[in-house]
């Protein structure tokens, strides 16, 4: 669409990177989610275990390497459904389990003040806000829907529905039994609060189950956002003219994919700060995306009149939304460097 309408500098110098920073960005927490879950596991059964958390992100990487492979959206059709089953099942057991730890004895005792000076707090409701951006913005689910046969525009809005319903039902209901049951100490990974220094306050099967989905789901969508870049890429090294699996574009096909995955999941193991690389990914890369660009694309196809709530709308929705990503940019970045103070390089958290 900026290609179309904004014009091929706008769609090759200023959209696309933003997209191919907004897929990199999800596969690198992906990968980092996935390594903190399976050190989870691991010292659930093995709580004097010496291996770090660097370690299980490269196990995880090499599991994302094999599923890399898939060689089209089409073929990953059945992982996206069992990814949507898994998602249900990991956030109604941690929903389930938040409630049971919050009205047991087990939990930390419940403080939900803020931590921090006025700087401090500033910066993080503008990551969180970014945050939440992550969370919700799946501007790939209409780009899906408008490839298909038409009515386009009522199938469109069905899945959006879909999306947003599921979306906001499963991660809300973590999100907030989450914090009701551990306060401000909750943390970005929520199952990291059900063991506290290597007792599960659940059964052992219960956080090894809900680690499990999460590992599993992780990885399917780890795979959706990498097959985009990947569709772009072999755009560039295969040649349609033979088949899909000939030598020909199998060969290129996996060099670029296992180099892709490979520098992933290196990238997540230096920089295992997961909350901050979602808040840079929501405030740099799906503000814009979701946001702004819509209402500047919107105005400049229909032409509203200027004299309409409804170009003064889109126009104010793209300035505040773009005041909003500069903002949550800044923060997101102030947050990983005061995060790297902290942590080293590979640091095992």
């Amino acid at each position: 669409m900026a290609h179309d309408i904004l014009g091929p500098r706008w769609g090759k110098y200023v959209v696309s990177p933003v997209q191919f920073v907004v897929c990199y960005g999800a596969v690198v927490g992906a990968c980092l989610l996935g390594g903190q879950c399976m050190k989870a596991i691991y010292l659930l059964f093995n709580p004097n275990g010496t291996m770090k958390l660097y370690e299980f992100i490269t196990i995880f990487g090499a599991l994302m390497l094999i599923l890399a492979q898939m060689p089209s959206f089409h073929s990953l059709r059945h992982i996206n459904f069992i990814s949507l089953l898994l998602c249900l099942s990991y956030c109604t057991a941690v929903t389930a389990g938040s409630i049971y730890i919050g009205h047991t004895s087990k939990g930390p005792k419940k403080d939900y003040s803020l931590v921090g000076n006025s700087w401090d707090r500033l910066i993080g409701a503008f990551n969180g806000i970014a945050v939440i951006a992550t969370t919700f913005g799946n501007g790939i689910i209409p780009e899906i829907q408008a490839t298909i046969a038409p009515p386009v525009k009522g199938k469109m809005f069905k899945g959006l529905t879909m999306c947003y319903s599921i979306v906001s039902t499963t991660f809300l209901s973590v999100a907030v039994t989450g914090y009701w049951a551990f306060g401000n100490q909750a943390q970005g990974q929520i199952l990291s609060n059900f063991v506290v220094h290597g007792n599960p306050l659940m059964p052992k099967w219960f956080v090894f189950m809900t680690s499990a989905f999460v590992i599993l789901q992780i990885a399917a969508v780890g795979v959706i956002y990498l097959q985009p870049t990947n569709e772009v890429l072999e755009g560039v090294l295969a040649d349609p003219k033979s088949g899909q699996f000939s030598l020909r574009n199998v060969i290129p096909r996996v060099i670029s994919r296992s180099l892709s995955v490979t520098i992933i999941t290196i990238t997540s193991a230096m920089l295992p700060f997961f909350g901050d690389i979602n808040g840079f990914i929501g405030a740099f890369g799906f503000f814009p995306l979701d946001f702004v660009l819509p209402a500047i694309v919107f105005n400049l196809t229909f032409k509203p009149s200027k004299r309409t709530f409804i170009f003064w709308l889109n126009l104010s929705i793209a300035v505040v939304f773009s005041i909003v990503a500069i903002v949550g940019s800044v923060a997101a970045v102030w947050q990983i460097i005061i995060d790297a103070k902290s942590y080293k390089l590979f640091a095992d958290v």
